[in-house]
């Protein structure tokens, strides 16, 4: 059987990794992932990132950096992850501002297209990230997110799916990597209890002020709930992905470290 590589989204890792980058980095090594999406260079320079991976075994084939940084300053940001040795770039979240149904989402679209033409000068590809906020429909009945598919050629802009909101927001994951068969090189593996409830981005630690955690909502280690993964993995490699990347934005009575090994071991268990 093909497998696809297997990553982990340092996000979710981000204070140990904030604390001991090298350290953190072999132990993802040891659990058996084969490279990382960055999500941030955690104060060190592009190079040091790029020789303490090299030096551990892990590929770091991608990488999340804000909109902002993108459309702002773009070949300096660029030219930071090319130095890293990423193969993919990817627009990890939009403030509100930028969403579909506010004004600057035009303005989004058209620097998406811009962002993606300079990055594949760099034999760089961009992607997209999406979140349960994209899934609104337009007036022609399209969700947000196809509209944006639909408006930046494949050869700009592929697709990162992100399986817990697809899910989230009432879309069968699968389908929906099928949909983008041959545009969805690399898939987020993420899971949940719960459904769709207020403050879920509070939860993902970027949006509004701490509160009480949210019972009708929390993030799962891979496999440990509502998610059918032997689904979504099935659809991923029918569908030509190259790399599945586990995620888990937030950790309530475990360890990050723990959760994404407990996420690895599920893997393995279904033989990825």
């Amino acid at each position: 059987m093909k497998k696809l590589a297997v990553a982990v989204q340092v996000y979710s890792i981000r204070e140990d990794a904030e604390r001991d980058f090298r350290g953190t980095m072999e132990q993802v090594k040891q659990m058996g992932y084969d490279g990382v999406e960055l999500a941030g260079l955690y104060g060190r320079s592009p190079e040091e990132i790029r020789d303490c991976l090299k030096e551990v075994g892990l590929i770091p084939f991608s990488a999340h950096v804000p909109y902002l940084e993108l459309a702002t300053s773009l070949e300096e940001t660029v030219a930071k992850y090319v130095t890293v040795g990423c193969e993919y770039i990817v627009v990890p979240y939009l403030t509100e501002e930028y969403r579909p149904g506010q004004d600057k989402f035009k303005e989004v679209v058209t620097n998406l297209r811009r962002i993606g033409e300079f990055c594949s000068s760099k034999n760089i590809v961009l992607l997209y990230h999406n979140h349960d906020f994209e899934f609104i429909k337009m007036e022609d009945g399209r969700y947000a997110l196809d509209y944006l598919y639909d408006s930046v050629s494949a050869d700009n802009l592929q697709t990162e799916i992100d399986t817990c909101w697809v899910k989230v927001s009432g879309v069968n994951p699968a389908d929906y990597i099928r949909k983008y068969a041959e545009r969805c090189p690399v898939i987020h593996l993420k899971d949940y209890v719960g459904q769709k409830s207020d403050h879920m981005y509070e939860l993902i630690g970027i949006e509004g002020e701490k509160q009480q955690p949210v019972q009708t909502f929390e993030f799962r280690p891979v496999g440990h709930g509502v998610q059918n993964f032997h689904e979504i993995l099935d659809a991923a490699l029918d569908s030509g992905a190259k790399w599945v990347v586990v995620e888990q934005d937030a950790h309530y009575d475990r360890a990050a470290i723990d959760n994404i090994r407990l996420s690895r071991e599920y893997l393995a268990q279904l033989g990825w």
